[in-house]
């Protein structure tokens, strides 16, 4: 594609053309240019892109988008823009021939249930005889393909490529989880949402945002894109979700508990075998059962079912599709055993997805609630001492450990938790820094009837320290323990 074609309906303030070259492909780090690809400087956090105009020139780039001036003695093609990051998505749109507008797009916000929707709305699509295909904190995937999520939302570049993929790959819908540094950073910018679903908000990435007024502000914004304004889909029992949809000019289904909302539960019954519940909505009721456990999953799919109807998906489909979906990696995933222990592994790795998470627990009438947790490094500090107050209050007993303490000492960021056990005047825990150690000493107290809930890793497969990342999974150190004490007892 040539430059100048590829520059369509983007803002450029001066150009600098040599040549009008055709374009290979579009590069954000120097370390992946290649011939022919044009280079986009971006100034982030830690590094600024200018520094390495050098080597993306020495490895091919024949031109470059920046927000400064060319160079006086710089005799290469130069895009000056006023904002870099807008035009690296818009390019990118661009370069891969939109390919939005040949998907429904439905992008998820909020701070916490978008994965589980998306993977709810999966299979209601499924069932429904769609090809879905997802982008989100756990995979990327679509029938025939998956990888690993190395973010939650992509850089835009890299959107762009996946869904052009999935377009070639006959793929119908495209599900997104959307996240906070992806709006602010205008990942999705030149995406047309079909659909954008906002779940919640609570304190997370305050370290980013500052305030939860800016937090709020950088969700608000997937409502304001490029949209093609098919539906808003909004939590009404929320506070901020309430403030948005007094914000929003385009058609809005609400869902909650509140007799005002749109899509709203009626009644439900949840233990721990899973749900049955009664959702009112436009079409006339609808019950389902599922083997997904607590309120919090009720609300994600009455987000999920909002976006099915709005999608015009039958509501037999939407039935068999929610009874389909078993689990969500590391989302309330049981480890399975013979002890009469419930393990439990999730996500939760915010005070108010703690609280939750531990709720939904308590409802369900344990013994005992055996809680292993900590707190990510380089990342918000303000919510380790909260963590802390929800776990004294809602576990009987709790092991603080180390999460991915990146660049921090993770004994440092665990006394910050323990702050919080002090603030609400318990001694209910104790300090365990390796994470396998914590996760067996919590299963070796446990006894028949308890629970033991494994928190703030998920998913995830890994461990990342100041100088490694090395293989870890919650799931599979619990199962491994577990088949370990199940051997022992059959030895006595």
């Amino acid at each position: 594609m040539k430059l100048t074609e590829l520059l369509r309906d983007i803002r450029v303030v001066n150009l600098y053309l040599t040549v009008d070259s055709n374009i290979t492909g579009i590069a954000y780090s120097s370390r992946q240019v290649e011939p022919g690809n044009i280079f986009v400087a971006i100034k982030g956090q830690r590094q600024d892109g200018h520094d390495f105009l050098g080597e993306a020139l020495e490895r091919g780039a024949v031109a470059i988008v920046s927000e400064r001036p060319r160079p006086a003695e710089l005799d290469k093609t130069w895009v000056q823009v006023p904002e870099a990051r807008e035009a690296l998505a818009l390019l990118a749109v661009n370069f891969y021939r939109q390919p939005a507008s040949e998907l429904k797009v439905i992008g998820v916000t909020g701070t916490k249930g978008k994965t589980t929707i998306t993977y709810i709305l999966e299979e209601i699509l499924k069932t429904a005889g769609y090809r879905p295909g997802v982008i989100g904190t756990v995979d990327y995937r679509w029938p025939g393909h998956q990888f690993s999520a190395e973010r939650t939302t992509p850089e835009a570049p890299d959107i762009q490529k996946i869904m052009r993929q999935m377009v070639e790959d006959g793929v119908s819908h495209c599900l997104m989880e959307v996240s906070s540094h992806s709006l602010q950073l205008k990942r999705v910018w030149g995406i047309g949402f079909d659909v954008a679903i906002f779940t919640n908000l609570s304190g997370e990435h305050l370290d980013y945002h500052q305030t939860m007024e800016n937090y709020f502000e950088a969700k608000k914004k997937l409502f304001f894109l490029n949209h093609k304004r098919q539906a808003s889909i909004v939590n009404i029992d929320d506070p901020w979700g309430e403030k948005l949809l007094s914000a929003l000019p385009m058609h809005t289904i609400s869902f909650g508990f509140k007799p005002e909302a749109v899509v709203r539960a009626e009644k439900f019954t949840i233990n721990q075998q899973g749900m049955t519940a009664t959702v009112s909505s436009p079409l006339g009721r609808l019950t389902f059962t599922s083997s997904l456990i607590g309120r919090h999953n009720l609300y994600n799919f009455l987000a999920a079912i909002s976006a099915a109807l709005a999608l015009s998906v039958p509501v037999p489909d939407i039935v068999r599709g929610i009874s389909t979906i078993r689990n969500v990696p590391g989302r309330f995933e049981n480890v399975a055993n013979n002890l009469g222990i419930k393990v439990i592994v999730d996500y939760a790795h915010t005070d108010a997805a703690l609280e939750n998470l531990l709720q939904a627990v308590r409802s369900l009438n344990p013994k005992k609630v055996i809680l292993v947790f900590g707190c990510g490094g380089d990342r918000d500090r303000l919510k380790r001492p909260r963590m802390g107050e929800v776990a004294a209050r809602l576990a009987d007993w709790a092991i603080i450990t180390s999460d991915n303490p990146r660049s921090e000492d993770p004994e440092k960021i665990i006394a910050e938790i323990e702050q919080g056990f002090h603030r609400a005047g318990y001694n209910n825990y104790e300090k365990i820094v390796d994470r396998r150690r914590a996760i067996e000493a919590a299963l070796v107290m446990a006894r028949k009837g308890d629970w033991v809930v494994i928190a703030g890793k998920g998913h995830e497969s890994y461990q990342v320290f100041k100088d490694r990342t090395v293989p870890f999974s919650d799931v599979e150190t619990a199962r491994e323990i577990m088949d370990s004490l199940e051997q022992k007892l059959e030895k006595k």
